[in-house]
């Protein structure tokens, strides 16, 4: 609780503080409604202080306008923060420079840097203090992207979060974008520490394509380069569109067999991205159809759509192949082709050649793409519910011979038939008595 008092012409705000610290906080020569509005604000600030209660959006609002006088009369009497020479960096400031700072990481990474700035700027206001947040007010952000942060949501709709594996990536950043401040000497700790941010798998996502289906959608792609970006997608196992569009005719060594695939994920890894993939026997028919119909000269296996947009658009011409087809749409639509392949390829080749033609480790091929079929199930349980099933037979068809006769063999048993069983008559089995 905090005390509201005149001092003269100017009003005060007492507070209570651990360690029964009580300190005044002058405000000045304001009206009364300015006075009461200080107030509440400066208890929000207490109550953060003292239990660790997240910041109302109101008074973070508050802090961005009020004047450095008053400003540092709060920093002294311990309920914000001054970052290193007495300046208050507003949190859309920081994010702002950090953000147009890291010229080294890709456009994809600028994306998600983007819409976690967004999240943080929404959340927490553009003015809020950086050293205002603490980690109860990160306990409130998880809260907010996991049930009002998505932006997709229509108009009027009811607010909707995002998945929690996207939420989990979201508080990573933000967590990246505090530590760099605490690096820099703006703020004395991050509160994002402690926030679970590892995305975890999760299986009712995944999806093994089946042949069937595979065959199907190709069928009703419309020409021989979207047939390839299919087939690379789901028998080369390549990440679409990042590497299938980079992929070229250079690329193919024909005479070898093989192909050669650089990924913009892990360029920054010792093999810089670089790595060697089989051709196939499903993907040869459609990698040479595409080579056949190319224009003399052409560059690009798969020249469709530039790498800027076409994420989108390959999603989309594969979704009206499915529909065409009548193939029902599964979750993950290119990663579940990759996770596909991979499984298909493990059944046959060890785990370290498969990771590296995949393009991942075993511990991220384990956690996230190898699946468990129900092919596994039948492989595993088959031949022993055949035996199983067949020893039961044979022991009931021995149980239901005559004493001592010779058991069955094993052809017999699949064909025994209880021919000692004998219908009852209409007599029953007791001998007739005389004068019924």
């Amino acid at each position: 609780m905090a005390s509201l008092f005149k001092v003269g012409n100017s009003f005060a705000v007492q507070v209570l503080l651990p360690g029964n610290r009580r300190p005044t906080i002058r405000l000045g020569k304001v009206s009364d409604k300015t006075a009461a509005a200080d107030k509440r604000h400066i208890e929000n600030l207490a109550a953060r202080v003292t239990r660790d209660e997240p910041l109302p959006k109101a008074t973070s609002a508050w802090l961005g306008g009020i004047n450095e006088a008053l400003r540092g009369r709060l920093v002294r009497a311990g309920l914000i923060d001054a970052a290193p020479g007495g300046d208050v960096i507003p949190l859309g400031q920081w994010l702002d420079e950090y953000v147009a700072g890291r010229a080294d990481v890709k456009g994809s990474t600028h994306t998600v840097y983007g819409h976690t700035r967004r999240n943080l700027k929404d959340h927490f206001g553009a003015d809020r203090p950086l050293s205002a947040i603490t980690p109860g007010d990160a306990d409130g952000f998880a809260v907010y992207l996991r049930t009002v942060a998505n932006a997709e949501v229509a108009e009027g709709a009811k607010a909707k979060g995002l998945a929690e594996n996207t939420a989990r990536r979201r508080l990573g950043i933000a967590k990246q974008f505090f530590r760099a401040a605490v690096r820099r000497g703006l703020i004395d700790r991050n509160p994002f520490d402690g926030q679970v941010c590892q995305v975890r798998e999760n299986p009712k996502r995944q999806h093994f394509v089946t042949r069937a289906d595979t065959e199907a959608v190709l069928a009703a792609l419309p020409d021989a380069p979207w047939r390839l970006a299919f087939a690379l997608a789901r028998w080369g196992g390549l990440r679409c569109p990042s590497e299938i569009v980079r992929l070229t005719w250079a690329d193919i060594a024909w005479d070898r067999g093989r192909f050669t695939v650089h990924a913009s994920k892990t360029e920054h890894h010792a093999d810089a991205g670089i790595r060697v993939v089989p051709i196939f026997p499903e993907l040869l028919p459609y990698l040479q159809e595409a080579f056949d119909v190319a224009e003399p000269g052409a560059v690009y296996c798969c020249p469709q759509y530039p790498m800027h947009f076409a994420g989108q658009m390959y999603g989309k011409v594969v979704r009206n192949a499915m529909k065409s087809a009548g193939v029902k749409p599964w979750p993950k639509l290119f990663q579940n082709c990759r996770s596909t392949r991979e499984t298909e390829l493990a059944e046959t080749f060890p785990v370290q050649v498969v990771c590296a033609w995949i393009g991942n480790s075993p511990a991220v091929a384990a956690r996230h793409y190898l699946q468990v079929t129900d092919a596994h199930f039948t492989r595993a349980t088959g031949a022993a519910l055949q035996k199983a099933v067949q020893q039961s037979s044979k022991t009931a068809c021995n149980a239901d011979s005559p004493e001592g006769a010779r058991p069955h063999s094993h052809t017999e048993n699949q064909h025994c038939t209880p021919v000692h069983i004998k219908r009852v008559g209409p007599l029953g089995l007791e001998p007739r008595t005389g004068g019924l």
